[in-house]
């Protein structure tokens, strides 16, 4: 039994310390650093959800590669790999040592003879005096001597280089710093405290002040990478930490105030570049210090690194217009949103609640042609309203929020506020998504001529109201009929047909329209139907905008091609409408903007040990490469010298140098 033990522990003695166990974990290591250079580390993992699918995401997060260097794993591997590489430190460092001091001197004369590299020489010289003038030649060329007396002559033992062998200690040791600075910077403390309970991750959205003690981290931390984000104004004394699927509020040993953003754009709006002007305080409120902050001229205190990491809104306060697209009138009202909050807003639906998620001063969109083309015909929402070919350019604010329905089913939108100018056209844009993973598709509404979008969202009122259709086709079959016909069974007919269309548009748009084609015409005809129906259509609303403009006390619309594109960009943004998803449109009027800077703060003082091992690995490889140790033999007897040399490398630059000392023996021994 205790042999069986004796040996177990030699075994394991023998890995631990041996080379290939070694070099095996820094393979794996290596593996792993590529993986967490390339796959952007500790994200929520509803981003990696959106980006590797539901099954590869669970590969992936059961072996831990979305925060790989502070995986269970990897601090494993680094542990070993720590007691691998001190062990065979400890195991070979007193060779190493005694190597170097050494002039193996006891050499004899009969391995000498068998060396690859020596040379042999008569000699009238006395073994004293030859082997003088060999001592002054090799210190000459930096070489440490050391002369022996023997019975029948002299042995001269030189070597240099010998920091050659010093090159391996600094390597092994520099390896064993570097995972060392990387178990400190990897949450082991946590880790630990998370497998006995005493720490867990908080996964609910909820105001950090409400995240429990036991979600939260002292400001004793020994170690963390978190972020935070300060608006204008305000302050925050802790920092966020994404954990796996959840958080961790770190509490810091100060408090950050944020007096000033500054962002700086190029001439077609995109970020230039952005800096924050920062105060520093205590927990009592005394300011210990103030600073700007900048990207790649981070902020150290208390062992902290403040990094400019990013912008964001910071609670822009808007002044919005809201439009109803189901009402048959063309009023707007009032709402007052503010960013990152919330509002209620009644319709005849039902209630829905406003979620303003965000608000950018700025978007750079590429106008130069149009990926979706106009569409005259039955539609949905389209895509993009961006070009795919030409320049950028920045086309204004816009805001992003959520309508959520009473059920907890929402859609994201994304508004402009500036008209965007379409095929020589111009339309208000706001997008729409079911989920955060889509494309946003536009609705576009069309503006008249004085840029308004009142003309639009009276013909739209209009054309929904039934109590104004029997106007609008009255006027419509006279419009399209000769005098003689007026009053006909004729007319009578085209009035009915137009009632029609006008009316099952009102309920879906063109897919009602669409549909009614399908049940009730057969299907050779469906074409020419549906061109003599969207024809009818077009006519019929704009006697609807004549109408439209006489009760609003405004000149009647020329019959142009303006006109005529203005119609049929509202029959087609009506009908996207049905589809749009919400009953309003929200149209952005004012904003009060308010930034707020991205921080990112790091304590890592395995950092610095980090850097001290990678000093010592860089010369470590130095005088592993370029310091190469050579030993030199000279016995010499009576009438007779040999000399040996050995290197534990045999470059061009060692032959060379074995015949310079050659040559050097022939002139001294003559």
């Amino acid at each position: 039994m205790h042999t069986a033990s004796h040996s177990f522990g030699k075994a394991s003695f023998e890995l631990l310390s041996s080379m290939r166990f070694a070099i095996s974990l820094l393979s794996i290591l290596a593996v792993a650093s590529i993986v967490g250079t390339v796959l952007k580390q500790a994200e929520p993992y509803s981003n990696y959800l959106i980006q590797f699918g539901p099954f590869w995401f669970e590969v992936y997060k059961k072996l831990g590669l979305y925060d790989v260097y502070h995986a269970g794993w990897f601090l494993v591997i680094l542990t070993f790999l720590v007691v691998s590489t001190s062990v065979c430190i400890w195991r070979n460092a007193p060779n190493f040592v005694r190597e170097m001091r050494t002039f193996r001197e006891h050499v004899s004369e009969q391995s000498l003879a068998a060396f690859k590299h020596k040379h042999e020489r008569a000699t009238s010289e006395s073994p004293e005096a030859l082997a003088a003038s060999a001592q002054r030649y090799l210190e000459s060329r930096r070489y440490r001597v050391k002369t022996l007396q023997r019975e029948d002559g002299v042995l001269l033992a030189a070597k240099a280089g010998s920091w050659n062998r010093l090159g391996y200690l600094l390597a092994h040791s520099a390896i064993v710093m570097i995972c060392i600075g990387g178990l400190i910077d990897g949450n082991l403390v946590f880790k630990a405290q998370q497998l006995l309970g005493l720490k867990k991750i908080e996964t609910r959205d909820i105001p950090q002040s409400q995240v429990p003690a036991i979600s939260r981290l002292t400001p004793a931390n020994l170690s963390f990478r978190g972020s935070v984000q300060i608006p204008e104004g305000s302050s925050a004394d802790i920092a966020f930490l994404n954990v796996a699927d959840g958080y961790l509020v770190q509490d810091l040993p100060f408090t950050v105030a944020l007096k000033e953003f500054r962002i700086e754009h190029y001439s077609n709006g995109q970020p230039k570049s952005f800096e924050s002007d920062v105060e520093i305080f205590d927990h009592a409120g005394n300011k210990l210090r103030e600073a700007t902050i900048a990207v790649n001229h981070p902020l150290i205190h208390d062992g902290i690194a403040i990094y400019q990491a990013s912008f964001a809104d910071g609670g822009t306060r808007l002044q919005l217009r809201g439009w109803n697209l189901f009402a048959p009138t063309a009023e707007s009202f009032p709402v007052q949103g503010t960013v990152y909050q919330n509002a209620t807003l009644a319709s005849d639906g039902g209630n829905y609640t406003l979620e303003f998620v965000d608000f950018r001063p700025f978007n750079i969109e590429n106008l130069g042609g149009e990926t979706t083309t106009p569409r005259d015909t039955m539609s949905v929402l389209g895509g993009s309203p961006v070009a795919d070919d030409t320049g950028l350019h920045n086309v204004g604010p816009s805001f992003q929020y959520k309508v959520r329905d009473a059920r907890g089913q929402a859609r994201e939108y994304s508004n402009y506020m500036l008209p965007l100018e379409l095929d020589g056209r111009w339309y208000l844009m706001s997008g729409v998504r079911e989920s955060p993973n889509e494309a946003f598709r536009y609705l576009r509404m069309p503006l008249d001529p004085e840029g308004k979008i009142e003309t639009f969202m009276r013909l739209r009122g209009a054309l929904l109201d039934p109590a104004q259709h029997p106007a609008i086709t009255a006027a419509f079959a006279r419009q399209a009929l000769p005098q003689e016909a007026w009053g006909t069974e004729i007319e009578d007919k085209l009035k009915l047909s137009a009632t029609q269309v006008l009316g099952l548009f009102a309920q879906g748009g063109f897919q009602s329209l669409g549909s009614f084609i399908e049940s009730r015409v057969p299907e050779a005809e469906r074409e020419k139907a549906a061109g003599t129906y969207l024809r009818i259509l077009e006519l019929a609303a704009f006697e609807a905008l004549k109408i439209s403009n006489r009760q609003n006390g405004l000149a009647a619309p020329q019959a142009d091609e303006a006109a005529g594109w203005l119609v049929r960009d509202t029959l087609n943004s009506m009908s996207d409408i049905f589809v749009y998803g919400a009953p309003v449109y929200l149209q952005l009027m004012q904003y009060d903007e308010v930034k707020a800077s991205g921080l990112q703060l790091t304590r890592s003082p395995g950092k610095n040990i980090v850097y001290l091992g990678s000093l010592l690995l860089t010369l470590g490889v130095f005088f592993m490469l370029y310091v190469r140790e050579r030993r030199v033999w000279l016995r010499i007897k009576p009438g007779h010298a040999l000399l040996a040399m050995s290197s534990a490398k045999h470059t061009i630059d060692f032959e060379t140098e074995f015949a310079e000392h050659a040559r050097a023996l022939d002139a001294l021994a003559k």
